[in-house]
């Protein structure tokens, strides 16, 4: 899965760069690099998992409660 991103004529580098950036961060590109970073045991991928449901769910929650 290659990403692409064309620089337009005239257009600066920096501001292709920022649309390379979002594209990654539509994508998980770095989500996923910066997790699988380290090794993490399978039970530890299991507490995360259950502490952010937990956590998603407080937060869906609080927002029928309005």
């Amino acid at each position: 899965m290659a990403i692409e991103v064309k620089i337009r004529r005239g257009e600066p580098v920096e501001r292709a760069l920022r649309r390379l950036k979002k594209r990654l961060d539509r994508e998980g590109v770095i989500r996923d690099v910066r997790a699988k970073r380290y090794f993490e045991k399978p039970c530890e991928v299991n507490r995360r998992k259950k502490k952010m449901a937990k956590f998603n769910n407080y937060l869906r929650l609080k927002r029928e409660n309005r």
